[in-house]
Order: C-alpha cells, then structure tokens, then sequence
C-alpha cells in the first residue's frame, strides 16, 4: 500500500476560528505533557524514520471501529475498553499479551451473555508507553530530576542519564508496538478466539477463584448453545472462530503522533495511523490547546477523558470543535468522576450534550476517578507511598453511572477499566479481600493501580448482572 507522509496540507477548516488545519498548527500553541527533547537534532531524525516506517494500523480498520462505535452509542453494541495503564518495553513478552487478551475475550464473553449484544473490544496495548504526569520534576534527597513519562520518554531509574528524555526510545515504541499487534494478530487469525474453545483463556493462577464456578457455568451455556444452533443449520459457525481487536492510547507526544498520520489511497482525509482509537486526556483537554488542534484534522474517532472539573458549555464546545459535521461514531466520552462526585458532576453533562444533539457513545471509566495514596512497608524501601484503588469505590461508580444514564435517558455504552491479565496486588478488596498489606506482595504498576485477573473477572460479572 502506497502511502503518502504527511505535510502541511490544508484539509480542514476550523469550527469558530475558521483558520485551515495544518499539519504542523498546533505546534504554534500552548502544548501540554510535551517531553523536554535535547537540542541535538536527535527528534528529528528519529521522527523521520517513524514516518517512512509502515503503518501500524490501517484506515479500513479505524473505519470499521468507527462504524461498531455509532452501534454502540445506540446501544445495538458495547464497547469493553481496557488493558494496561502505560505498558513497558519489558512487558513485550508473549505470555503479557497472551494473559490481557484472555482477560478482555472472558470479560466481553461475560458482558455479549448478559446483554445479548456484541462487544467491541478495544485495549490499551500496542502504543500505551507514555503517560501525562502532574509534576515535571521529581526530588529526592535533595537531587531534583525530569520525572518518569514512560518507556518512550525516559526511564525510571532516578540518574540523570536515566531521566533525560531520549528520541531513540521512540523508536523502540514504534518496534515494541509493531510486535504486539503481529503477535495479536497472529492469535486472533490462527484460532485463539474461536468461542467454540473459550475454556482454552482461562489463566493457569486463577483455577482456585471464588468466581471460576460462575464463569465455567457461563461458558457449558454458551458452548451448549453454540452446539445446538450448528446442530440445526448442519454447518459449523466459522465467524465464531475469530473477533475484532482494535488498539487505543493516549494522544500525548504530538510529535510521535504526527510522523504516523498520513493520507491513504481510496479514502478521503488524514488518519492517525498509529492507533485506532487515541484519546484526549484530562490534562491536555483544552479546546485552544494544541491536542485539541491536532485531533481536529484527522479521521480517527476520538476518545476524550471527562473529569468532574469540565463544564458542560466546555464540554458542549470541545465535541462541536471535534465533530463539526456530527458524525456518529466520532467521538467517545469517557467519564471519570469518582463514587462520591459522580451523582453532583454527571447529570448536567449528559443534559447539555442531549441538548445540543451532539452523537456522542458514552463510557463510564470508575478508574481514576477513585485513586488513593497509602503507606505500605516494601522491603528494603521500607514505608512508602503507593497509589491504589478500593474495588467497592470502583464498582459504586460504575452502579451509580448506569442509574444516572437511564434516569436522564442516555444509553451507557461501554466501561473502561485499567486491568492486567497478571497476579498483581494493586487493588484493594474484591472476591478475595486484598487489603493494605497485599499491596507489598505483587505491585508491579510503575505508575497506576491496575485490576488484576480475578477482580477484572468479577467486575466484568457484577457489571453484566447489572446489564
């Protein structure tokens, strides 16, 4: 496939400014979370060869997801977004990516059982290696350092050379990146998702799980029913055999993200080729901001994170700017808020985006809204802070999110969780009671707290009862 790199081509005019959309018009704007890049024309290079690289993704199956997205605002589907809060390079293994596909194949069978609607899968995979910080510099004992950003940024070891932000690691990205979706891709085409088989996703740890019974009843059923409907139409249901994944990070490094955006043969527009679905943080949101700039001109729908502090007639504005033609499937709007704000902050959001007839798929994130910092004894470090999350606080959000969105008549689209097929002990509570002591045994997060298999199953079930 012929592609063409992207350059600063007038394609687009903006709603409001009516300025021309330009390849490189946000970088004459405040830009948010941008790495401090050394003066050494190092980016440059490297971003040179990201461009000339093969695409990631395609602009067929970013179309496709666009289209499953309209369903899902709908509610004729659902979306399951999930996977890693920032992956690492070392985290490329094959057993990482083979454990969150099983989670997100489990999790989605659960939820297509309980609403008898098909699930679109999207993970957090394959491109999730930086992540916005709230400071950009860290101190200990008294040494002051560019703080950690990501496995495509800098590294986490507390040294200057460490810290010190490095455009070759983007090409490790691009590398890291490229093998997990062959490695996916590989899986899903030779069979790994055949629901005839779904007793082969089960992970070697979690045998002994209070919710194993429950789950192993849910896939006898589907497997009966799968078997009785072949039965009757005398041929095997070979699209059983394999399901869509699609990929989504964070739209953070500008730079990274316009060296894979290009025109494609066939199609009109300009795609981020990089990744299906990238999404806008909470930090970068700002409508005259530079993301918001770039996000603008291209063709791929577009998640947006919305925090309790966003204001409707803001929120109204950012998906018209974004979505100036009302496209369905565009836009995907993550909510945020936390179990004890989203009662007060939700409501008048969803009233002012019916009220502007703006298509939008509404997801509930019950993640990051409710994360809290603890002291916990680790070793040799000793007491220290980490980040965690209680599951009841998780699941309050989620229950109250569902209630809102069908007292205002708004559909709830999709969930999106960060999770790990791993055995980690990062969250608190769920079917086995993890409290703070459990923390020190398995936490393995760099930066967030994830769900580990057994608490991401059993929220996928209490989820799917709800449903």
């Amino acid at each position: 496939m012929q592609v063409q790199v992207l350059s600063p081509v007038l394609i687009a005019v903006s709603l409001g400014s009516m300025q021309p959309w330009t390849a490189d018009a946000w970088r004459s704007l405040p830009a948010r979370q941008q790495p401090a890049w050394p003066a050494d024309g190092q980016l440059a290079e490297v971003l040179a060869q990201i461009a000339a690289l093969p695409p990631l993704v395609t602009s067929g199956e970013i179309a496709e997801l666009k289209s499953q997205l309209a369903a899902a605002a709908t509610g004729e589907r659902f979306l399951l977004h999930g996977g890693d809060c920032a992956e690492s390079f070392e985290g490329c293994r094959s057993s990482s990516i083979t454990n969150q596909l099983k989670i997100l194949l489990q999790m989605s069978l659960v939820l297509t059982h309980a609403s008898r609607k098909r699930v679109v899968r999207v993970g957090r995979f394959a491109g999730q290696y930086a992540k916005p910080r709230s400071i950009e510099v860290e101190t200990r004992g008294g040494v002051s350092l560019p703080t950690f950003r990501g496995d495509n940024i800098n590294r986490p070891e507390f040294t200057q050379e460490a810290r010190t932000p490095n455009p070759q690691l983007l090409l490790r990205g691009y590398e890291r990146s490229a093998l997990t979706l062959n490695f996916i891709r590989a899986l899903v085409d030779g069979g790994f998702a055949d629901l005839h088989h779904p007793e082969q996703w089960n992970l070697d740890w979690v045998v002994h799980s209070p919710l194993a019974a429950e789950y192993k009843r849910m896939v006898d059923a589907i497997g009966q029913g799968l078997q009785f409907m072949e039965t009757l139409a005398g041929v095997r249901v070979h699209q059983m055999q394999r399901v869509d994944f699609f990929t989504s990070h964070e739209c953070l490094v500008l730079d990274l993200e316009q060296a894979q955006t290009r025109q494609v043969p066939r199609r009109s527009g300009w795609w981020n080729l990089s990744t299906h679905l990238p999404w806008l943080g909470a930090r970068t949101g700002a409508i005259n901001e530079a993301h918001v700039e770039y996000l603008r001109g291209i063709e791929n729908p577009i998640g947006i994170k919305v925090s309790s502090d966003r204001t409707a007639a803001d929120l109204v504005a950012l998906c018209e700017r974004l979505n100036p033609q009302r496209e369905s499937g565009r836009i995907v709007l993550i909510h945020r808020m936390g179990a004890h704000q989203i009662a007060a902050t939700l409501p008048p959001l969803l009233h002012a985006i019916m009220r502007a007839k703006v298509p939008v798929l509404w997801v509930c994130d019950p993640m990051h809204g409710n994360t809290e910092t603890v002291v916990v004894q680790r070793g040799e470090q000793g007491a220290v802070p980490v980040k965690t999350r209680k599951f009841a606080h998780i699941l309050a959000e989620l229950e109250q999110a569902f209630e809102i969105h069908a007292a205002a008549g708004s559909i709830l689209g999709g969930v999106h969780f960060e999770l790990t097929g791993d055995n980690v002990t990062e969250c608190l509570g769920g079917a086995r009671g993890l409290v703070e002591s459990d923390l020190a045994r398995a936490y393995h997060s760099s930066l967030d707290p994830r769900l580990n298999y057994e608490q991401a199953l059993e929220m996928a079930l209490l989820v799917a009862r709800r449903m």
